[in-house]
């Protein structure tokens, strides 16, 4: 056979190539959902705004009162010190800190305390409003009436007193918002005003306690170190004592003897050379014998100078003399006898001299050699006590940090001491709250908008969900999209008051005992009844189909099934056989539902057999058919005079094969009305005779999964489908879907207008 249509597997939809809609696709998506969900969205919204409606009107009306402060950096420079609590740098942390200080526990208590708010019904007593009398009802019932403690009143007040309270910040500002809501304009402002200055007054007292527990630690610290200090520092005077270190004008003893020794050796040294020198040349003067030879202190000498002077006078008179009366003059002769005289008077003058430069010389030099020996005694003794300041440095440098942590550490008590007498704090109130003039709560305008808002975004949340879990099939698209196969058809859903019954003709003649009589149910002869009708022509569509793709010579032999009972597939199955025999076909139609044939006992209830005699050779075939008088169609009941537990069998044996190809050949049509295939698994078994399925799923009501499972489950319906028809579907509601609202509205104004609706 023809394998017609391939139902698609998960992976085919996974790979197929997703179609991008069109602007348009999209807005007639949008509309279509708001058509279809607009009762949903509707009643949400009404429902919301209902809700806020009464909240307006129940609602008690509150008072909100703003007070701000700011965390100023600056401090006051009178009391400018460095903080013993360490002030952290003012940034947007610390002043989100502090918002969370404001918002705290501990400020709230001592608001409750200085106003009495444990005392206030708004803040212990019952809720106002009516919705707050009904809560404080029901918590009564459940709580009983025994009376609350002091702890549990002052807890409620403060879970009352942080609920209505709000503080923020105000942009990137060192600035912070308080407001406060209450039942009375003035206990607003004055909860608003008290937060503040509780808020100050807590940052004043913690200072407070900082500095204080500081000044403790720091006066323990002050003793220990004062100890220390005084411990280092004899400690140091012993060391200077036991190693003989003394000071003189901020130097060592030893020191200043050294460098004092060291001048007087170099003045010694000079005085030595000076007297060395003076009697090296007195001695060189004697030794030469020259009367008129110079020596340094020869001019200080009166005796020297006088025989000098004496000696010079005789030489330039002998010179004279001798010049003018010759040489040998005995004058000359006895001034040169003069002059020798006090020459050798000199000489001895000059030798008396050179002893006593050479005591001067003994005595520099002895000098010279006792202050060597007392510079090498000093040099030894200096190299010792250079030794011993070593360790003495260490012990100083000891003292000293001692000292200086102790001096430090005192001066940081005495500005503790000034700071706890003194307290400041980085936070002031710039704006105290005042009475406000109006309420704050309930805002009608705000609450009524923002209830219609969420009644509107709940409504379309609502109806999304709806149509995401809603999970059946709609619309002749989603079959196709879904089932991966043609819908050839889409039969309106006809209710029963709006078929009008016809009287069948009269036939003349009597009538054979197996008729086709009308029932109760007109549905089944509406296509005789209503040709021109929305459903007869859904009908004649699924003939279309059927003679367009079954390719098979001769008789067709065409098959109805379903997922689930009761969609409908025995009703089509018998108007679709009526309407191609009233076209003059031969068509026989045979009810293969032998667990349950409800279309024999809607057509021929007083059958006594039907396919199962005709099989099992106990009747003939013409015994067993029922005849329309009006079209000719020939009907094979599924009668059974009891239940068959294996009924596959049956379908599957080749007789069953034998009788269908028996019939090919009286006539031109074949339809079969075979069981459903979820709940029994009859239909599986016969694609050795059926050219082509036709499935029928209900609108509405048939699950997209159980369809796609029973033809999974069914290889042979789903290799040898001819299509799927949507039945029962409700055309009003169809419009609300994509694609079908213009569809609606051509068919209901073009058919309609023409007769073509009944």
């Amino acid at each position: 056979m023809l394998q017609l249509n391939k139902i698609p597997t998960p992976i085919d939809r996974a790979i197929r190539p997703i179609d991008v809609p069109s602007l348009a696709e999209t807005v007639d998506g949008l509309f279509s959902y708001l058509r279809r969900q607009a009762w949903v969205i509707v009643i949400c919204t009404a429902l919301a705004v209902l809700g806020g409606l009464a909240y307006v009107l129940t609602a008690a009306p509150s008072y909100t009162s703003l007070a701000t402060m700011i965390i100023d950096t600056r401090k006051f420079q009178g009391f400018q010190q460095q903080s013993i609590a360490s002030d952290v740098p003012i940034d947007s942390t610390a002043v989100e800190s502090q918002v969370e200080i404001l918002r705290s526990e501990n400020v709230a208590l001592a608001v409750i305390k200085n106003l009495k708010l444990n005392e206030d019904p708004e803040f212990v007593g019952s809720n106002s409003g009516v919705v707050g009398a009904v809560f404080d009802f029901v918590s009564n019932l459940f709580a009983g009436a025994a009376p609350r403690d002091e702890y549990e009143i002052t807890r409620r007040a403060v879970r009352m007193f942080q609920r209505q309270l709000d503080v923020r910040r105000r942009g990137l500002t060192y600035v912070i918002e308080i407001s406060f809501r209450s039942l009375s304009a003035e206990r607003s402002a004055e909860v608003a005003n008290a937060v503040a200055d509780a808020y100050i007054v807590d940052q004043l007292d913690s200072k407070y306690q900082a500095t204080r527990r500081a000044s403790i630690w720091l006066q323990d610290r002050i003793q220990e170190l004062r100890s220390q200090a005084s411990v280092a520092e004899r400690a140091v005077l012993d060391y200077k004592k036991e190693n003989n270190i003394v000071n003189a004008g901020g130097k060592l003893v030893n020191e200043q003897q050294l460098g004092e020794l060291n001048t007087q050796l170099v003045t010694v040294r000079g005085q030595v050379s000076d007297a060395k020198a003076r009697l090296d040349r007195i001695d060189a003067v004697v030794t030469s014998g020259t009367p008129d030879a110079t020596v340094a202190d020869t001019f200080n000498n009166q005796v020297v100078t006088k025989l000098r002077g004496q000696y010079l006078d005789l030489a330039a008179r002998e010179a004279d003399w001798s010049a003018r009366y010759g040489f040998n003059h005995l004058a000359a002769v006895n001034l040169r006898n003069q002059m020798r005289e006090i020459r050798g008077s000199i000489i001895e003058e000059l030798k008396r001299l050179a002893e006593s430069y050479k005591s001067d010389y003994a005595i520099a030099k002895q000098r010279q050699t006792e202050l060597e020996r007392a510079l090498g005694e000093s040099v030894n003794q200096s190299q010792s006590t250079n030794q011993a300041q070593v360790s003495l440095r260490e012990l100083e440098s000891s003292a000293q940090t001692y000292r200086a942590m102790y001096d430090n550490f005192l001066q940081r008590y005495m500005e503790s001491v000034q700071q706890q007498s003194f307290p400041i704090t980085e936070a002031r109130i710039i704006t105290r709250a005042s009475r406000p003039l109006g309420r704050s709560h309930p805002q009608t305008l705000v609450v009524m908008a923002l209830t219609t808002f969420a009644g509107l975004l709940f409504g379309l949340g609502f109806g999304v969900f709806r149509d995401l879990y809603d999970r059946v099939f709609r619309t002749s698209e989603m079959v196709e999209a879904t089932l991966g196969t043609d819908c050839i058809a889409v039969v309106p859903r006809v209710p029963p008051n709006q078929i009008k019954a016809v009287a069948p003709p009269a036939m003349d003649g009597p009538q054979e005992p197996r008729t086709i009589q009308r029932g109760k149910e007109p549905i089944l002869w509406a296509a005789i009844d209503s040709p021109f009708s929305r459903f007869t022509e859904s009908i004649r569509s699924i003939k279309v189909n059927a003679d367009l793709g079954v390719t098979t010579k001769g008789a067709k032999v065409l098959a109805l099934t379903s997922a689930l009972p009761n969609e409908g597939k025995s009703t089509i199955a018998f108007v679709f056989a009526q309407l191609i025999a009233q076209t003059g076909a031969r068509v026989i139609l045979i009810d293969c539902d032998l667990r349950n044939p409800s279309l024999s006992r809607k057509l021929a209830s007083n059958a006594d057999g039907g396919i199962l005699d005709v099989l099992a050779g106990t009747a003939s075939l013409e015994d067993s058919l029922w005849k329309d008088p009006i079209t000719g169609l020939v009907f094979l009941p599924g009668a059974t005079k009891s239940r068959i537990a294996h009924s596959q069998e049956v379908l599957a044996s080749d007789r069953m094969k034998s009788f269908i190809e028996s019939t090919r050949a009286s006539y031109d049509y074949v339809i079969v009305d075979f069981p459903p295939l979820t709940p029994v698994v009859d239909v599986r078994t016969t694609a050795h005779f059926v050219d082509s399925y036709i499935f029928i799923v209900e609108w509405g009501k048939t699950q997209v999964q159980v369809a796609e499972r029973a033809l999974h489950s069914a290889k042979a319906v789903s290799d040898n489908l001819l299509g799927v028809v949507l039945n029962k579907a409700d055309i009003a509601s169809m419009s609300r879907y994509s694609g079908y609202s213009g569809k609606s509205y051509y068919y209901n104004s073009h058919y309609g207008r023409y007769g073509y609706t009944d």
